[in-house]
């Protein structure tokens, strides 16, 4: 089994307190019995965050920085013949609006019911159509766009932009191609503001659907059949700031995904592997080549978990 954990660190002084209060023992030892095979290493800027750009990497996709074509391969996954098209994902989104900045929920937090999303979904459509676009449902949150415009078109992944500023990751107003993208995030603002829908949401507690943010665009690209496993567990804590949540997910991955790996490396079961993403960069790791004398010595020293993650 290939583990693939996405939010592994983060840069804040409350992660890397958290840290360094955690035990993680199976990691520790699994990491003794593993060598690093690949890197790769940016900065926290980049559109496509470190676990997207692992993936990619893992099933080969090319494609630059904001443009991995994650939407036409979740539209491919929702039953929409995606073609040979450049696909986006149109994630309905509440951007709150606060003194100093803009920021975004986290769409998968808006419990949107899957007839408020496409009565929603129908309210819009008429503003992508009327620009050329191909609009199609795929979830209450997954709508998708095609058109040629979008092949290449850089846009951060919703996992840089939840519970940050907006204006930071909408990226250069240069692009023309990003600003049609701005004027129809204005029109479906304008739009959505006193929707029925909105309205009703507002008067049960629940945030409005007050705009959409546009990711993952491309044309498809083949998935291969590589066993991967992605733990996202440690995504919602992190992107809500709760940090001992984020602590506490740790250690349940260190017990169980983690402590399952280390098992199957001991039984030989079939290939493992680990990748550990963090907000700048990822690394994985694979069963080392070892001679008669290491083996006869066990496991190589176990590496300083924490410094490892923070590196990330």
């Amino acid at each position: 089994m290939h583990l693939l954990i996405p939010f592994a660190s983060a840069l804040s002084e409350e992660a890397s307190h958290g840290l360094a209060t955690l035990a993680l023992p199976n990691l520790a030892r699994l990491l003794g019995r593993l060598a690093p095979v690949a890197r790769d290493d940016a900065d926290a800027y980049r559109l496509s965050p470190p676990h997207e750009r692992a993936l990619a990497a893992l099933w080969g996709w090319h494609g630059p920085d904001g443009a991995l074509p994650f939407a036409a391969a979740a539209a491919a996954a929702d039953g929409i013949d995606v073609g040979e098209a450049p696909w986006g994902l149109v994630s309905p989104a509440h951007w709150h609006v606060g003194r100093d900045q803009v920021s975004m929920a986290d769409t998968e937090a808006l419990g949107l019911a899957e007839d408020q999303s496409r009565a929603l979904f129908d309210a819009v459509r008429g503003l992508f159509e009327s620009e050329g676009y191909t609009f199609a449902w795929g979830a209450p949150d997954r709508w998708y766009a095609a058109h040629p415009d979008l092949d290449g078109l850089p846009c951060a992944s919703l996992d840089r932009v939840i519970g940050r500023n907006v204006d930071f990751w909408l990226g250069s107003p240069r692009h023309p191609r990003a600003a049609l993208v701005r004027r129809l995030q204005s029109e479906v603002q304008l739009l959505l503001y006193t929707h029925p829908i909105n309205e009703a949401r507002e008067a049960d507690g629940a945030l409005a659907v007050n705009s959409f943010w546009l990711s993952g665009c491309g044309v498809h690209q083949p998935i291969p059949p590589v066993a991967v496993e992605v733990d996202a567990s440690l995504r919602r804590p992190l992107l809500d700031g709760d940090w001992a949540g984020w602590t506490a997910a740790w250690q349940a991955l260190d017990d169980g995904p983690i402590a399952r790996l280390l098992r199957d490396l001991d039984a030989a079961a079939p290939p493992v592997a680990l990748t550990l993403c963090g907000e700048r960069g990822w690394q994985r790791f694979e069963p080392a080549a070892r001679s008669w004398w290491e083996r006869l010595r066990g496991a190589s020293p176990a590496p300083r978990v924490h410094a490892l993650l923070e590196a990330l």
